[in-house]
């Protein structure tokens, strides 16, 4: 699934190919992904020129006049800008062709993605999100303030969206095996000392996956098509019974909420 590197990735790419250009024509290439597209795209969009590009945790934020496009990437969702003349692949779900003669394309083979709208920029999927993770919101009591009456596993309340976004599996999963915390214990049992270095091992694994150009372990592709690089320097993730790169004992795989769980079982407190 396309996490905050991913989408960062993604938006940091659009953005010197749309920003300022004009929309000739939107086209919905079929009629929903996880929610119904909404079939005004056509017109509302006709003629109108990208503001700017902005992300919130996972969601796309395509800024025009009359309103901003909010995209999801869902679970194996891609965009790209091609050339007027580059054939429709499959899974190609909603499209917007430009003046200058570029397309952006959403590619989304399961689905699970979105395209919404909204005329004022807010939405009943932003309204409840946590802070972002590289903003100076995020900071050394963001977490151990957040997690004192929390009873559930650290590895679910950093992953938890209403907390902080964009902590996905795999980074997860890499900032408590680089913090030193076992992704078993409570929430509330975490000390503020080792809430602090947690907070910025996130930041580290997260700004090193962006400059990696995100995780690719399945289908994720930015949108020049190229692949993400950091899956290659993952130090816990998918690496069941291999060596830690720390200490040398084998990573251990649980799993917890229907979610696989890579850590160190020495170096992991």
């Amino acid at each position: 699934m396309p996490e905050l590197p991913e989408v960062e990735t993604t938006k940091r790419g659009l953005e010197p190919l749309i920003v300022n250009q004009t929309v000739e024509r939107a086209y919905l290439h079929r009629a929903n992904l996880r929610w119904d597209m909404p079939k005004h795209l056509v017109t509302t969009l006709s003629n109108q020129s990208v503001d700017k590009i902005q992300r919130r945790g996972k969601y796309l934020l395509i800024k025009f006049e009359v309103g901003t496009l909010i995209i999801h990437l869902g679970m194996s969702g891609s965009i790209k800008v091609v050339g007027n003349g580059t054939p429709l692949e499959k899974h190609d779900h909603f499209e917007l062709v430009f003046t200058n003669g570029k397309r952006l394309r959403l590619n989304d083979p399961r689905r699970f993605g979105a395209v919404l709208f909204s005329k004022d920029g807010t939405h009943s999927l932003l309204d409840n999100l946590g802070v972002e993770p590289l903003s100076e919101l995020f900071d050394n009591e963001h977490l151990y303030t957040r997690s004192r009456k929390k009873q559930q596993n650290i590895k679910s309340f950093i992953m938890d969206s209403k907390i902080v976004v964009g902590v996905g599996n795999i980074y997860a999963c890499e900032s408590l095996h680089k913090a030193g915390i076992g992704p078993e214990r409570k929430a509330n049992s975490v000390s503020k000392k080792h809430y602090k270095i947690l907070t910025q091992c996130i930041k580290e694994i997260l700004l090193r996956s962006i400059a990696a150009g995100g995780t690719t372990l399945q289908d994720f592709s930015a949108v020049d098509g190229k692949p993400g690089y950091f899956s290659q320097t993952l130090s816990v993730y998918g690496r069941e019974n291999e060596k830690c790169m720390q200490c040398g004992s084998k990573i251990t795989r649980i799993i917890q909420n229907q979610r696989s769980t890579f850590y160190c079982k020495s170096c992991q407190k």
